[in-house]
């Protein structure tokens, strides 16, 4: 049963993609406003950085492919809860993932002055 339930979201997800295999198109607004209000930033961080304090992984700017993104999102392993899609609809998936996208690229540790001293 649970082969079958994997086997189903990853066909899903599949589907979702465009035919050039990119993510599905989204808005990156929206996606930020979900991702607060889902509370992704409580482990994520405001800016997808990730938590040190709660090992959640960066998440942006430059996201797994959205298949992965997708999949583990929908099943998660470790204490992330799942978020179905009866909790986050495919679109409001792909804003979020859109929003990750747009995120900016930090900039390097060399640039940051506190950290050159």
């Amino acid at each position: 049963m649970r082969f079958l339930m994997i086997l189903s979201l990853t066909a899903a997800c599949a589907v979702a993609q465009t035919k050039s295999g990119e993510a599905p198109s989204g808005n990156a607004q929206h996606g930020k406003q979900i991702f607060a209000t889902y509370g992704c930033y409580q482990c994520h961080g405001r800016e997808a950085q990730g938590g040190l304090g709660t090992g959640a992984p960066r998440l942006g700017p430059k996201p797994l492919a959205f298949v992965a993104f997708s999949r583990y999102v929908r099943q998660p392993a470790g204490q992330m809860p799942p978020y179905t899609a009866k909790v986050v609809s495919d679109q409001d998936l792909a804003d979020i993932y859109t929003f990750l996208q747009a995120l900016p690229q930090p900039p390097p540790a060399k640039n940051i002055p506190l950290l050159n001293n």
